[in-house]
């Protein structure tokens, strides 16, 4: 790219489409701005603040797009298809027109002929009542042309497969592109994405180690399981305006996709956010339910609330791609990760699906890697916490664990052996001493008796930077209340409290003091919460519009206080200037009638990105009945300056216990013969609970001294699946290379023609 402007410079920061992280250029000022200053010189900021929005939460008080009622408001169903793939010969709408109470009813695309997952929306319809609109979608007749289905991995990669796309692959609308590199070829259902290293060196050097494992890992398709399901409220009455409520990631994903759907302009489109009920990457846009939603609306001329079912959830909004990765690894006698090749399959459904690539964070000398995505007739993959890389570092984490053991080094240090950033070492040496590592069966499997402890780590990475989209307002009115303002959603992950926090601190006011004013798209721009990116993007631009108020307050007291605009200090809800103080409304009191409101937007140098962590697990395995119970799970996680402490605990809590329910329990299971997912609830699906919850100990590296803001939602789940899964091993013996470890699983391994080591 050509040289930067004079007084700007060129920075890397994160660009998020649907959930997905990718990195972009871009010329930001060089001229100094605010700054955090010290990470442990701040009053509440790296402190432990209750979040402002807990009592209305737990009082039931809070809105959610779900709670969300309006005069006149009519409740809408979707018609799913029942088969996995199939071409669309005739849909009959008449008979469900006619039910009574029955407004609206709408095929779901006119030019769709042919289905290829089962949960494709075939027509949506609006009644007066819930249980109408669900009488009504079975009125609708259908008639279809089943088509010959695949839906697993293994049935998909032969060669005689139904075909998931005639002809050339495409994407339908998701996340996914090919990484840069040469795609090896498409062929079949498997569609080329990325091949890269020399596989000849990598072969050469597989042949003169000391050591080589091979293995096939599997992950399972993991679902969202959102408390609130997918859906949008679209209150259009037929007139030139229309407001969306709508349970989103995004605020500003809403108003372009309601607009286009009802032919209005997007500035006469409100998206309002106040509250949802979890996404995890799922929840970009108004999907297909919102689009029903409008049509619906523009034909009933009443608000339509299409909230998904749970079944609809499970079979149509997206899931976390499955994974089938065949790795072979060697090392050296000391430790030294010589060669890595790896064929890795993407299981996306019908979408790409996504996976990061191996070695992922090791240092190995020569690695080669061939990357596909494998189609098959399910429901395409959306982001999902930390896409891809739970995958990928299950897989290398596992090998790397037996590598360890088959030369006899200890897997901790042998991890250390193989990673240069030394944030790595100082904070697996963390982990391992809180767990107490030195209790770990130094060969697995040797505990007595039938239940069995084992201990295993592991390691991750994110990015979790910031970017320039946030656009904040900080007004001090004369009675002294202050206000900030961003249309921002609050994912439920502390975005209130740390706003409020910011703006009290630069003020020398108490969180209480502040007010703030999000989730709504007619208040300044935001950029969607998605790859950890929010805290980063939003915080710096809090600092700098708060800083901005300070700035002009001071110019207008600064008379009144006979100092200096830079002389003015706040502290202790007081404005002080040469001896002279001042109470904060009797200060805000001479302010004028308009009071003082400022913008901020973000500034380089408040963020920024890359993250390590790293995991230590205990488990207890019965091996009479294969039951795994974790015991004990310690993540250390760095975060740059963190904002808020108690929420950063509580994001490790909940990436660990996502993680959890990812190695031991969830996973879809479809049946292969009739095309369709048999769990699709969530009694059959199953999510851990408080009977499975091990001790979380989350830890916040204090090493890490940069003075930036770092997002923190996705890290913790990356490394526990592995650290789980090494734990079983070294309790057992027995090496579980797919997900969940089932008991099933864990008692074919122990059996003698079972066991990998």
């Amino acid at each position: 790219m050509a040289d930067p402007s004079p007084g700007k410079k060129k920075i890397k920061v994160p660009k998020v489409v649907n959930g997905i992280e990718t990195y972009v250029e871009i010329e930001v000022d060089e001229t100094a701005g605010p700054a955090w200053g010290p990470n442990d010189q701040h009053r509440l900021l790296n402190h432990r603040i209750t979040r402002v929005d807990g009592p209305v939460k737990v009082s039931g008080a809070a809105i959610y797009s779900y709670d969300v009622r309006l005069p006149g408001m009519l409740y809408g169903r979707i018609l799913r298809s029942p088969h996995a793939h199939a071409k669309l010969v005739k849909v009959d709408l008449s008979a469900a027109k006619r039910i009574p109470g029955v407004r609206a009813v709408v095929e779901a695309n006119k030019e769709l002929r042919e289905i290829r997952f089962e949960g494709a929306a075939i027509a949506g319809v609006a009644a007066i009542t819930p249980e109408i609109a669900e009488d009504a979608i079975h009125a609708i007749r259908v008639q279809y042309e089943v088509l010959p289905h695949v839906v697993t991995a293994d049935a998909a990669i032969k060669p005689d497969a139904p075909k998931v796309y005639e002809g050339e692959h495409q994407d339908p609308g998701r996340p996914g592109a090919a990484p840069p590199g040469e795609p090896p070829p498409t062929r079949g259902n498997l569609e080329g994405k990325e091949k890269r290293g020399d596989e000849r060196k990598v072969a050469d050097g597989l042949a003169h180690c000391d050591a080589v494992i091979e293995g096939e890992y599997r992950t399972s398709t993991v679902h969202h399981a959102c408390l609130e399901t997918h859906g949008v409220v679209v209150d259009y009455r037929g007139r030139d305006s229309a407001t969306t409520y709508a349970s989103t990631q995004g605020t500003f994903t809403i108003p372009s996709d309601t607009a286009k759907e009802l032919d209005l302009p997007e500035s006469r489109v409100t998206a309002v956010v106040e509250h949802m009920g979890g996404g995890f990457g799922s929840k970009f846009g108004i999907g297909i339910e919102g689009k029903l939603a409008c049509r619906l609306s523009r034909e009933a001329k009443a608000p339509v609330k299409m909230m998904l079912t749970r079944h609809d959830e499970f079979v149509m909004a997206g899931n976390r791609s499955g994974s089938w990765q065949k790795l072979s690894g060697g090392v050296k006698k000391d430790g030294t990760l010589v060669a890595l090749r790896a064929i890795q399959y993407r299981l996306g459904g019908v979408g790409a699906g996504s996976q990061a690539g191996q070695p992922y964070i090791y240092d190995a000398q020569n690695s080669y890697r061939e990357v596909y995505s494998l189609h098959t007739n399910v429901d395409s993959s959306r982001a999902m916490r930390a896409p891809g890389h739970p995958q990928a570092s299950f897989a290398i984490e596992s090998l790397m664990d037996e590598l360890a053991y088959k030369i006899g080094m200890d897997p901790l240090d042998f991890r250390k052996k193989n990673l240069k950033d030394k944030a790595y070492h100082r904070q697996l040496d963390r982990a391992a001493k809180e767990i107490g590592w030195e209790r770990r069966n130094k060969a697995p499997g040797t505990g007595t008796g039938p239940r069995k402890r084992g201990i295993g780590c592991a390691v991750g990475t994110w990015g979790g930077g910031g970017a320039p989209q946030c656009v904040v307002t900080v007004a001090i009115a004369r009675d002294g209340a202050v206000r900030v303002s961003v249309g921002s959603q609050d994912l439920g992950t502390g975005t209130r409290t740390y706003m409020r926090a910011i703006v009290a601190e630069e003020l020398g006011l108490e969180v209480e003091d502040i007010r703030e004013q999000i989730g709504n798209s007619r208040l300044g721009a935001a950029n969607g919460s998605g790859g950890s990116t929010t805290a980063a993007s939003l915080s710096p631009a809090v600092k700098d519009a708060v800083h901005n108020a300070r700035k002009a307050m001071s110019e207008k007291l600064a008379p009144v206080l006979g100092v200096k605009p830079e002389d003015v200090a706040y502290a202790r809800g007081e404005v002080s200037g040469r001896g002279k103080t001042l109470p904060w409304k009797q200060a805000c009191a001479a302010l004028p009638a308009s009071g003082v409101s400022e913008r901020g937007e973000w500034k380089p140098g408040l963020s920024d990105k890359g993250v390590h962590g790293a995991t230590c697990a205990e488990v207890e395995v019965d091996v009479e009945t294969g039951r795994v119970q974790p015991i004990r799970v310690v993540h250390v996680q760095d975060v740059g300056l963190p904002l808020n402490r108690l929420a950063i605990e509580s994001q490790i809590n909940g990436g660990i216990i996502q993680s959890i329910g990812m190695a031991l329990w969830e996973g879809r299971v479809m049946d292969e013969r009739l095309g369709v997912m048999v769990n699709p609830t969530l009694e059959d699906y199953k999510l851990p609970g408080a009977l499975e919850m091990p001790e979380i100990v989350a830890l916040i590296d204090d090493a890490d001294t940069r003075e930036a803001v770092i997002g923190v939602g996705e890290p913790a789940l990356i490394p526990t699946v592995g650290a789980i899964a090494n734990a079983v091993f070294n309790a057992t013996g027995a090496r579980i290379r797919e997900l969940p470890i089932t008991p099933d699983k864990v008692l074919m391994a122990l059996m003698p023609q079972g066991r990998t080591i």
